[in-house]
């Protein structure tokens, strides 16, 4: 009896616990099935995956206006190598030194004996041969990750705007670090199959950045400059269609350290651009009324102002009118005509073309002006010429720009825009009979004043100008020994097109020059050069005057007389 009783109470626990668990494999089946039909039903999908960018999209080529290729990605190998799994170290070192030159037997075994580890970078990069030669070898551990490269076709070409990246595909300077900057950019231009950014459409067009590049090197080599730069801007649309800083430095190369002479000195520095700040001034008395082209001012003799005395560099000794001071690039005119300015004023208007900020622009690299810390007469008489006022080249450019164009100040841009986008974006800052005033006296000194030059090396362009010479500051100290030189031009003056910049760093003087190093021996026919050969790229035609017919003629005529004999 009591067996039996043992039996029965036996198999009725054994029965409750097949219950409880039969009950608690239920809930579980219950718990997911409850899951899975709100995940199904009631949350809301997203239309497209999450993608982390910089991980799995390639960064977007960079492209010129025109779709030419100037940045893109490349499939490549690097090396890595888990250290965990690494049988033998010392064989393993001996095996991949005699395979791979240029590995450091010390530094390859430090990584190698990391047991802790399960990652280390190798070699970033392996060429193919190099791939099937290690991979031939057969080290446990040791293996292959894919990854792209950044390459850049055009070698040295653009490169200041273009920048580079480090070996993670990460920009570090140029167009390639505003990209980083501008995530969006990437997520917002995925193809259908998130695997494929839309090209970054610069506004630069590669044709006018290689003649650009081209001319200004064969300038700096004439006239044996430290170094140079070039711009050329649309008026109409605030587009940069070149941009050139020499030396420069190619992205493609290994080792990025390059040297400070190798910065963009468009952007990231500042110059006294006395052609650019005496425009400025000129518009300035012009729009406040202070000045026409009738008024005259006295030149006979230097302006004194306290115990300074500002002089002319060719001296006229008498009175000109505003034109004659134009092309005479007259300090002593310049400061008498911005002194009728109140200081209140003449600062106003500088602060509304933009000369007193930080010109921003896609480019990373940009610097600050320089301003004078107190301002006095003597200060205002002074930066009426463009002395102790030191600004972005770009930023001089865009001035210019805006100055001629009618009146309307446009933003800069190295990304492709319309025409009609852009003025949308302007800004008034002059009348637009100041521009028309403005650009007479430009093409006056074109054909008169110190930008001859430029016309008679691009005969039939219309060019207009204002040349600058600056002596440079060295240990704080100005050094007439040392010029820097500037020629800000634009073309056709009748409806000006495009605004160019030439900037020469110590341009030495030379037999044909009569041993002058200013402007107008340098930067002036270098400009000229220039646009004889991106006007045509640019859908410009010349229109010949008969003088200039004539001219070259007989310059052919020479040309095939001196190929006889």
């Amino acid at each position: 009896m009591m067996l039996f009783s043992m039996q029965q109470d036996g198999s009725l626990a054994g029965r409750n616990r097949l219950r409880l668990v039969s009950f608690g494999f239920i809930m579980f089946f219950l718990a997911i099935s409850t899951q899975l039909g709100y995940l199904t039903l009631w949350q809301q999908r997203p239309e497209k995956p999450v993608i982390e960018y910089s991980e799995r999209v390639p960064r977007p080529d960079i492209v010129d206006r025109n779709g030419v290729v100037l940045a893109t990605d490349v499939s490549v190998f690097s090396l890595y190598a888990d250290p965990r799994k690494i049988l033998d170290v010392d064989e393993a070192v001996e095996l991949l030194t005699a395979t791979v030159p240029g590995f450091d037997a010390k530094s390859l075994r430090q990584k190698l004996s990391q047991p802790n580890r399960a990652f280390v970078w190798l070699k970033r990069e392996v060429s193919p041969a190099e791939r099937e030669a290690i991979h031939n070898l057969g080290i446990p551990g040791v293996g292959f990750r894919a990854e792209t490269k950044r390459v850049y076709p055009m070698g040295r070409l653009a490169s200041h705007v273009l920048g580079y990246v480090d070996l993670d595909s990460k920009g570090i300077a140029g167009i390639e670090k505003f990209l980083d900057d501008q995530g969006a950019l990437y997520t917002a231009s995925l193809g259908e199959d998130n695997t494929r950014a839309m090209p970054a459409m610069l506004s630069i067009d590669i044709r006018v950045q290689h003649a650009l590049a081209d001319e200004l090197a064969k300038g700096i080599a004439k006239f044996r400059a430290k170094a140079g730069g070039a711009i050329v801007l649309n008026v109409k649309s605030g587009e940069v269609l070149g941009l050139v800083s020499l030396p420069d430095f190619n992205p493609n190369q290994e080792n990025k350290n390059f040297t400070f002479d190798q910065a963009n000195r468009m952007t990231s520095g500042v110059f006294e651009l006395g052609s650019v700040i005496k425009a400025v001034s000129f518009a300035m008395a012009l729009d406040y009324g202070t000045a026409n082209l009738e008024s005259r001012f006295d030149a006979r003799a230097p302006l004194v102002i306290g115990r300074a005395a500002i002089h002319d560099f060719q001296p006229t000794r008498r009175i000109l009118t505003l034109p004659e001071v134009f092309t005479n690039s007259s300090n002593i005119g310049t400061a008498r005509m911005v002194l009728a300015v109140d200081q209140e004023r003449h600062q106003a208007f500088l602060r509304r073309v933009g000369l007193m900020d930080r010109l921003v622009t896609e480019l990373p690299e940009n610097a600050k002006p320089i301003l004078p810390k107190r301002w006095g007469r003597l200060v205002q008489a002074t930066v009426a010429f463009g002395h102790g006022f030191a600004v972005q080249p770009l930023q001089g450019a865009q001035v210019v720009a805006g100055l001629l164009n009618g009146g309307n100040m446009l933003p800069v841009t190295f990304l492709k825009r319309d025409v009609a986008d852009a003025q949308a974006m302007g800004k008034r800052v002059v009348k637009p009979e100041t521009s028309k005033t403005l650009r007479y006296l430009f093409r006056l000194n074109g054909l008169e004043g110190s930008a001859r030059s430029a016309n008679a090396k691009a005969p039939g362009y219309r060019i207009g100008g204002k040349t600058g010479t600056a002596e440079k500051v060295v240990n704080g100290r100005y050094d007439k020994s040392k010029n820097l030189t500037v020629f800000t031009g634009a073309f056709p003056m009748e409806d000006p097109q495009y605004v160019v910049m030439v900037l020469m760093d110590e341009p030495q003087a030379t037999p044909e020059t009569y041993g002058f190093s200013t402007s107008g021996w340098n930067a002036v026919p270098t400009a000229g050069y220039i646009i004889a050969r991106i006007a045509p790229l640019l859908g410009i035609q010349p229109e010949l005057t008969e003088d200039e017919r004539k001219e070259i003629a007989k310059q052919q005529a020479k040309a095939a007389k001196e190929g006889k004999t």
